[in-house]
């Protein structure tokens, strides 16, 4: 079974996610509600995916992105990020850091769920 991490500070867009993947397929979803619990996560399985947001407080989406790229255990990781920044700028920084994806709240369902799809090549 393939495990997601989804990191996102917001109970009600992180239930969201995790609905939005299970529609997709039997995953392994484990939630953290900050970048620091996800550190803290990490090393605790394999995962497949992690699906973070930008916006969190401790560490944000963008050095969690660049500790899990600059890391040789966790760097084949894929990483999409959900978020509310909309910015050419933002999108080009998470992007160029190594994300996968990059997709702005709010997000259609469908639209997501295709990008895991692709990312996971299912």
């Amino acid at each position: 079974m393939k495990s997601i991490l989804v990191v996102e500070d917001s109970a009600t867009t992180r239930s969201l996610i995790r609905a939005v993947i299970e529609e997709v397929g039997d995953f392994d979803v484990i939630e953290a509600t900050t970048g620091f619990d996800a550190l803290k996560l990490l090393p605790s399985q394999d995962f497949d995916l992690v699906v973070t947001d930008i916006n969190m407080p401790d560490i944000n989406g963008l050095e969690l992105i660049n500790f899990v790229k600059s890391n040789p255990r966790y760097s084949h990781i894929p990483l999409i990020i959900v978020t509310t920044e909309r910015s050419e700028e933002d999108k080009k920084r998470g992007m160029a850091l190594g994300a996968t994806a990059y997709v702005t709240k709010p997000f259609k369902a469908q639209e997501l769920q295709e990008i895991i799809r692709k990312t996971l090549n299912i």
